[in-house]
């Protein structure tokens, strides 16, 4: 932690209202010195605090791995791993992956000039043996306060961030509501008109081939009188989904309106169009659908559909508006002529 950034944290710790009751918390003390160890854990014993000890450096990484330690109050001058190196290993670990933030308070009979290296290693505190231990108790007491400032900090930014990842997500799950058809899963209408744009620019753009494709559920007014509007829902459910699986994972395909379906064929040449339209054509031929009808009669419902499909580039199709009227007047001849079939709007 920065000097400055440390002294601004120390402050607001002593600015922080009356003295907090910090009883229960765990402090680490770490001297080669056992009878240097017992002083201060006397000295702070009437404050409530849980002591943990180690006499070298390697004994207090341990105890820090065993169980994170709200304060670590060390020697710097240790045999083996001293303070100093403990401290920067601490320090050097101080994210949520690692030991988390540890304020460590160093000890020392040294004067200034270790107090300035242990600083600068990040320590919070410094002591120069012998210290007075009210000094002391006041100095652990505003690192305890310290610590439970950073880790109120560090509970609220995870809060902050669990609130943006749900709120993201919601937001995405609006955006795929503001997408969909809810009776078919697919893309709706508004969707698939502003992907056109998007897709009809970049086949421009490029001179890449574009097909639009309009299909529509034969007799299906005839579908919902027979068997009712629940059933004419599963037909179109299963009109989506056949359609869907028979198409390329590239493709577009959007419920336009009632049993109107469009679909958008990126890269589909007028050949490649109409052999995709085929294909979805006769997947739906062989749909056979149970309808349960009064007294437990089944009945199997068969379906056919027709198609209009439009390719540009197309000197005649100079815009969005031009393609989708070239497959719609396609679909209408595709009925016209018969149904359950695909026409193809000539270049």
């Amino acid at each position: 932690m920065p000097d400055a950034e440390r002294k601004r944290m120390l402050e607001v710790a002593r600015r922080s209202g009356p003295a907090n009751d910090f009883s229960g918390r765990t402090v680490l003390i770490v001297d080669d010195d056992p009878a240097q160890v017992k002083h201060v854990r006397e000295g702070l014993a009437p404050h409530g605090y849980v002591f943990k000890e180690a006499l070298d450096g390697a004994q207090a990484l341990s105890a820090i791995r065993a169980g994170r330690p709200d304060l670590i109050v060390m020697d710097v001058e240790m045999p083996g791993l001293g303070g100093v190196e403990v401290c920067r290993i601490v320090k050097a670990n101080a994210g949520e992956g690692g030991f988390g933030f540890i304020p460590v308070i160093l000890m020392t009979a040294r004067q200034a000039a270790g107090k300035v290296e242990g600083l600068e290693l990040g320590a919070d505190d410094y002591l120069v043996k012998p210290f007075d231990m009210l000094e002391l108790g006041a100095r652990v007491k505003s690192m305890l306060r310290l610590k439970a400032l950073q880790d109120a900090l560090v509970e609220k930014n995870r809060e902050l961030e669990w609130a943006n990842r749900e709120l993201d997500r919601r937001r995405q799950e609006l955006l795929a509501l503001s997408r969909t058809d809810a009776l078919t899963g697919l893309f709706n209408r508004r969707y698939f008109e502003e992907r056109l744009s998007e897709e009809f620019i970049r086949s421009r753009r490029y001179r890449s081939p574009l097909s639009l494709v309009m299909l529509d559920i034969d007799h299906f007014k005839n579908i919902n009188d027979s068997f009712g509007h629940p059933f004419g829902d599963e037909v179109l459910r299963a009109v989506a989904q056949t359609a869907r699986a028979t198409l390329r994972e590239v493709d577009l395909l959007a419920r336009y309106g009632g049993e109107e379906f469009i679909a958008l064929l990126p890269e589909a040449a007028p050949q490649d169009a109409l052999r995709a339209c085929e294909r979805v054509r006769e997947a739906i031929e062989k749909l056979e659908l149970p309808w349960q009808g009064p007294g437990g009669v089944t009945q199997v419902v068969k379906l056919t559909a027709s198609l209009g499909v439009a390719t540009v580039p197309s000197d005649d199709l100079p815009g969005t508006e031009a393609l989708l009227r070239a497959a719609d007047v396609s679909l209408y001849s595709a009925k016209g002529t018969g149904r359950n079939r695909v026409h193809q709007h000539a270049a």
